[in-house]
């Protein structure tokens, strides 16, 4: 419903940006006073504005997968033509209410062609290291120490990625890229924070493959997944989900199966004791739980039935009631969803929603790490935050 809502917006913008571009190519060169170049320049302006709906509308075939692909590649340019245009705007009218600079100057056509080339050298810079940035997977390093003792591990190694959304944007190399960066540090342990798929499993370009890659990943004692928000089948339009009405908000059954072939154990607000040592639980996504939960534990009832003298590792898709899991006696809680904003000025909206939006927070005595993510959910694209995989050395002692 907010999408049908804000299609209008969508298409005004759209507006705005194609008669923009095309006065700043006339004002370029007179070749584009041709009627059929005009033409042509808006016919390609609607194909790139419509890949989006085209690829929505379309089966998850070869042509509907492509569709999304340059769709998404497109959100995350007209993110940038819009904030680009908006600033020029307003630079511009701001010298002319300043009356600092002659108004002929600011209206003259030798302005417009300067102004416009910068915007779209700034416009395209930021696109194409935004794409070239989201196919980088960064190694973060925590140390943490947690004070407890314990008899058989006196430190713990574990890999933390998230935010994996596997599917238009995320393909097979790069979760291979992924899987060689966690088999380099060696881990002990591998927890994976959510939002593993991203909503439709007809997105995945090769689930057998993804299977034997996610298979590779070698890990001490095993690898263990909680579900996220877009774990969840559901069709997905900019951003927003839509599903049949009475349809219940869970996971495809061949999502679970991906997981379980991949040797990849799914924790359903349950937990498991490692090496009789260190608790690990799994949370459901505090908006979408999943099937067969309806309502998912509080912190206080988590660690209930737990041995408190023994570590206690929570990993939670959001990053949502801190105060609550360090009262409940959580030592460490691992957590995604944020994408670190994914890219400017989104690093600042998330900074301002979350208690701790990204990277390392000590809260009374439990740790909490928010990971900026593996994939990306929307724009193809990273600017001001990297794709990573989080490496936490936790030591154990009294």
């Amino acid at each position: 419903m907010i999408a049908i809502l804000l299609s209008p917006f969508y298409i005004l913008i759209n507006f705005y940006i194609a008669r923009w571009l095309l006065s700043w190519m006339q004002a370029c060169s007179k070749h584009f006073n041709n009627k059929k170049i005009r033409i042509l320049i808006i016919v390609i302006y609607t194909f790139f504005a419509s890949a989006m709906i085209i690829g929505f509308l379309l089966p998850s075939n070869a042509l509907g997968r492509l569709m999304k692909l340059i769709g998404n590649y497109w959100l995350g340019v007209l993110l940038y033509v819009v904030l680009t245009v908006l600033i020029a705007d307003a630079i511009r009218l701001v010298a002319i209410k300043s009356k600092k600079i002659k108004e002929e100057y600011i209206h003259s056509k030798r302005t417009f062609v300067i102004a416009g080339t910068i915007c779209i050298t700034i416009i395209a810079s930021f696109s194409i290291w935004g794409a070239i940035n989201a196919r980088i997977i960064h190694t973060t390093k925590y140390q943490v120490t947690i004070n407890k003792k314990v008899e058989k591990l006196k430190k713990l190694r574990i890999a933390l990625v998230a935010d994996l959304h596997m599917g238009y944007n995320i393909g097979t190399p790069h979760i291979e890229k992924m899987v060689e960066k966690i088999n380099k540090q060696n881990p002990d342990l591998v927890v994976i924070a959510g939002d593993i798929f991203d909503n439709e499993y007809e997105a995945l370009d090769n689930p057998k493959q993804i299977v034997k890659t996610l298979k590779n990943i070698k890990s001490k004692y095993g690898v263990y997944a909680t579900y996220g928000n877009h774990d969840i089948k559901e069709k997905i339009l900019v951003g927003f989900t839509f599903s049949k009405k009475g349809e219940k908000k869970e996971s495809d059954i061949r999502m679970d199966q991906l997981l379980e072939d991949a040797n990849i154990k799914l924790l359903r607000d349950e937990g498991v004791l490692i090496e009789d040592s260190v608790y690990l639980y799994g949370r459901p996504d505090y908006r979408r739980p999943g099937r067969g939960i309806t309502e998912r534990k509080k912190p206080e009832e988590i660690t209930e039935d737990m041995d408190k003298s023994k570590p206690i590792i929570v990993a939670d898709h959001e990053p949502n009631e801190l105060q609550e899991l360090a009262d409940a006696g959580v030592d460490m809680d691992l957590c995604g969803h944020t994408h670190d904003g994914q890219m400017f000025p989104g690093n600042i909206t998330t900074a301002l929603m979350w208690e701790n939006s990204y990277g390392y927070m000590k809260k009374d005595n439990m740790h909490n790490i928010v990971t900026s993510g593996v994939g990306l959910f929307g724009p193809n694209m990273r600017v001001g935050t990297i794709a990573e995989v989080v490496i936490i050395d936790v030591e154990f002692k009294k």
